[in-house]
């Protein structure tokens, strides 16, 4: 994992800004750059920013906050985090990391019996979606068609377009479900 003072230290760098140049700029020692840069001391939030302005860059890319998809691209199944669950029985959990500059999110939809997918595949912002069945056969309400789903069909829909899934066969079903973060 790449520490905030590596960061730092490369961003200068690769702009050719000298360690000097940097502290007097935003009013540090050259030492206090070398050891933050070292990760041997650690800037206040109002020296952070203004190493970043200097930098032009962000607080957020000079701490890491964007690198989770890229350092950690796998979730094993013991890791998938449970999102939520709605007042009849279906339940989301998070296929994978968050990570704010991910294009699509993906969740794995599991309905009890007779359940339905309200409150859960919901979306405020017009967006893509695509779901695959991976278990149980569903109903699917799309503004005014019905569209019957089994094992192994896909549904590609756009989410500003009324819809509802309900588990229409015995027993669970599981349904994979990607969301595009891009409208469109």
């Amino acid at each position: 994992m790449i520490k905030m003072g590596d960061r730092i230290r490369k961003r200068r760098e690769y702009l050719n800004i000298h360690t000097n140049d940097l502290a007097n700029t935003i009013g540090v020692s050259a030492s206090f750059i070398s050891q933050i840069e070292r990760d041997k001391a650690s800037p206040s939030i109002l020296t952070l920013k203004k190493i970043a302005n200097y930098l032009n860059t962000t607080v957020g890319a000079l701490i890491g906050e964007n690198e989770t998809l890229f350092a950690h691209p796998l979730l094993k199944a013991h890791e998938r985090k449970f999102v939520k669950k709605n007042d009849n029985g279906t339940s989301l959990y998070l296929l994978s990391h968050h990570d704010p500059k991910k294009g699509m999110e993906t969740f794995m939809v599991h309905f009890n019996e007779g359940s339905d997918s309200s409150q859960i595949l919901t979306s405020n912002h017009p967006r893509q979606e695509f779901c695959y069945v991976l278990k149980g056969h569903l109903k699917v309400v799309l503004n005014t068609s019905e569209y019957t789903l089994e094992e192994g069909d896909g549904f590609y829909f756009h989410s500003g377009y009324h819809h509802l899934f309900t588990n229409i066969g015995e027993g669970s079903a599981r349904l994979l479900w990607v969301v595009n973060h891009n409208s469109s």
